[in-house]
């Protein structure tokens, strides 16, 4: 994945954004992602390190190689690990489709929030494959955009949801690949395949959420893309404003918002 290829930008709102979704949903996607005392892990796609910190923070005693293509990404990654005293976390450059580790290098691998941009997923995951010794285990979590539902419902806010499933998809990438994670990692070559729904639910009386995630992350995840939407005639910018409004409005006392996660997990 190169820099261009990401759809929501490299800005520092964007790096907010991350941090937000990454602490506001630590307990939904990663209270059961935990890796043994002198474990291998290999983080593969670590952007700005905002899930490298949980990961660390999870597994103390594990020994994480974390690497990303963008130089400018890991170098917050880096600065954002050091800042939480984090020690056992060593950041390195590289191509997710042609990494240079050796086979068997790693016991586990974990892929966050990744394979939604890469033009060939299931070329990544293979690659992957001969880098985990047997028996070793591989985490992937994406998420799913055709997931979000909400109340009250908007057809301004659904189409502007979908401008971004659309420009992802121009772009290479697939915004709906949660629905997908079994037949991908599986036919990657991985064994005992297991995929979790992992439902983001927020109502009035979930605040936590609602700054944390419906606003923070996904309202301003959709927000990001409104140049490249209204430059384009995706939609016009009365209808786009109309649609971010509305989502805004799920916030409310009396609105919901939901929206659902995929985690899958496997073996070599």
């Amino acid at each position: 994945m190169s820099r261009r290829e990401y759809v929501h930008g490299y800005s520092k709102r964007e790096s907010d954004r991350l941090s937000d979704q990454a602490e506001t949903l630590t307990g939904i996607l990663h209270h059961d992602t935990r890796y043994p005392a002198g474990s291998r892990v290999l983080e593969a796609g670590c952007g700005i390190g905002a899930q490298t910190v949980i990961l660390a923070r999870n597994s103390p005693d594990a020994q994480i190689t974390s690497v990303d293509i963008s130089e400018i990404s890991l170098d917050q990654a880096k600065q954002r690990v050091a800042k939480e005293g984090i020690t056992n976390v060593t950041f390195e450059t590289g191509d997710l489709y042609n990494l240079r580790y050796g086979p068997e290098s790693f016991d586990h691998i974990f892929v966050c929030f990744v394979l939604e941009h890469l033009t060939e997923p299931h070329r990544a995951l293979e690659g992957f494959r001969p880098l985990l010794r047997g028996g070793g285990t591989i985490t992937v979590i994406e998420g799913d955009h055709g997931s979000a539902f909400f109340h009250p419902d908007s057809g301004c806010a659904r189409r502007a949801i979908g401008c971004l499933v659309d420009l992802q998809r121009e772009m290479g990438g697939n915004a709906l690949i949660g629905r997908e994670l079994y037949p991908i990692v599986t036919g990657a070559g991985f064994r005992d395949v297991h995929v979790s729904p992992r439902m983001v639910y927020v109502d009035a009386s979930r605040p936590e959420l609602i700054e944390g995630f419906t606003k923070q992350t996904f309202t301003a995840m959709v927000e990001g893309i409104e140049n490249d939407v209204v430059s384009r005639g995706m939609m016009s910018r009365e209808d786009w404003e109309q649609g971010i409004r509305d989502l805004y409005r799920t916030c409310e006392p009396d609105g919901v918002f939901c929206y659902t996660f995929f985690k899958a997990t496997g073996s070599k």
